[in-house]
């Protein structure tokens, strides 16, 4: 299987990546974004391309992979709804449409949120610029899956460049046992998440949402 990973410096994408390096039946992993992981692999190449909105010049290497994995994304804090519709439904939409044209059928799987808005019409407005990406996603010539996580536990070392997220993190860590028994169904580790996308794109799945309960029943955990 070849694929693709947009977003393998976030916090889900490290832990993407981690996993697809590890999977024999992953022969090329291609990441594309502005920086480098600085990860090393014979099975990995990396593409910095510091225009996320347009792929026409590497338009080539983007042919004749099976999947791909979106996480690329941005906070909403403090963010007007233009910006950050630009930014997630835009960028999104810009790689997908691409990829759509260049491998019809490929298995597209993208990181958005629990408590994302398929209405488009509720109040959060991140939750409706999500709903919006999702269901443009949906309508694309593509095996389109999207995941929901709730609360996401960084494992391997791996850590959010969001730095709202790290103090967050640091301040929840001690309690995450005790949170994943009370609401196993709400809290999925990087681990999870990228064992779960190979999973799907290697077998499908019943549902083309899948919410935290979903991710960790496709891992069995």
């Amino acid at each position: 299987m070849k694929v693709l990973i947009f977003g393998a410096t976030g916090m889900v994408g490290q832990g993407v990546l981690r996993e697809y390096l590890q999977a024999p039946d992953v022969e090329r992993t291609v990441t594309i974004g502005r920086h480098a992981t600085g990860a090393r692999n014979p099975k990995l190449r990396e593409i910095v391309h510091k225009d996320m909105s347009n792929y026409a010049a590497i338009e080539r290497e983007l042919a004749g992979f099976d999947a791909c994995f979106f996480t690329l994304g941005v906070s909403s804090a403090g963010m007007k709804e233009a910006d950050y519709e630009r930014i997630t439904y835009g960028l999104t939409l810009a790689a997908a449409e691409t990829l759509s044209r260049l491998n019809p059928g490929m298995t597209f799987i993208y990181v958005s949120g629990a408590g994302t808005d398929s209405t488009e019409q509720g109040r959060s407005m991140w939750a409706r610029v999500k709903g919006r990406t999702e269901n443009a996603l949906l309508r694309l010539p593509l095996k389109a899956y999207m995941f929901r996580p709730g609360m996401i536990e960084a494992l391997d070392g791996i850590q959010s460049r969001t730095r709202l997220y790290r103090i967050l993190y640091r301040f929840f860590k001690p309690l995450l046992p005790l949170l994943r028994r009370a609401f196993p169904n709400q809290i999925v580790s990087t681990r999870e998440i990228g064992q779960a996308m190979l999973a799907v794109a290697r077998r499908g799945y019943e549902k083309r949402i899948l919410e935290a309960r979903d991710i960790r029943a496709v891992v069995g955990a």
